[in-house]
């Protein structure tokens, strides 16, 4: 769901970390059975409710595109803008990144497991397409979709789901199709504290290869240091491979 630094990653800005991180250990490779569980995870059931509780400060915090990076809209509009068939943005909180992708003339239709979300989004962009909903599981057809927007949705997702999550993005996503994501950045895999929930970050080239993994081949990387009280992220474009 959520995405972002500060509260939510969807604005691209950060957050001070309320206390130290808790690193988790070193993943295990694909074919390796996983003995110990990772430390502080997280569930989606967790992640609504801790969004739904502070949603109207989100929105007002981060509810427009203009409170997005210009790099980072650029980066989004750069590999989605233009492209036939349809877009999800999954994790679309208050609707306005894929308000932007719409004002660019993409079919874009915003997800997100925050029903106090959709609602502001709804409403706030009326001509837009709007819909309650997991990533984890899309009710749409096998290679169907030309593009996926998850602009921080991953950053609560515990490490040893991420694999079946970019499994569903593959199925729906048509061969050469378009993933754009942000995550949170860091030297090694490692859980922190959030200021809603739990998040995770990420070594960009482990990342990397996790989309590998899923059948996606990386394209583009923007990195963004820490500034301030935003953390590191990075943006990551990748193309779905044929098969």
């Amino acid at each position: 769901m959520s995405t972002g630094p500060n509260i939510g990653y969807r604005n691209g800005s950060g957050d001070e970390e309320v206390r130290q991180s808790t690193h988790v250990p070193a993943l295990a490779p694909a074919c390796s059975v996983v003995r110990e569980p990772y430390s502080r995870v997280v569930n989606m059931v967790q992640v609504r409710q801790a969004y739904a509780s502070i949603a109207e400060l989100y929105v007002e915090l981060f509810g427009t595109s203009q409170q997005v990076h210009a790099d980072d809209l650029a980066f989004i509009g750069r590999h989605l803008a233009g492209r036939p068939g349809a877009v999800l943005d999954l994790g679309c909180g208050p609707g306005h990144i894929t308000d932007y992708l719409r004002r660019l003339g993409v079919n874009a239709t915003g997800i997100d497991i925050v029903p106090e979300f959709i609602a502001h989004a709804q409403a706030a962009h009326p001509s837009g397409s709007y819909q309650i909903g997991s990533m984890k599981d899309l009710a749409v057809a096998n290679h169907s979709i030309a593009g996926i927007l998850a602009w921080g949705s991953l950053i609560h997702s515990p490490p040893q789901d991420l694999d079946g999550v970019l499994a569903e993005f593959r199925r729906v996503v048509a061969p050469a199709g378009t993933l754009v994501l942000g995550i949170f950045v860091g030297d090694e895999v490692a859980a922190f504290d959030h200021k809603v929930v739990t998040a995770y970050r990420w070594p960009v080239e482990e990342f990397s290869e996790r989309l590998a993994r899923a059948g996606f081949t990386e394209v583009e990387r923007l990195q963004r240091p820490s500034e301030g009280t935003q953390r590191p992220h990075a943006a990551v474009a990748a193309i779905a491979t044929d098969g």
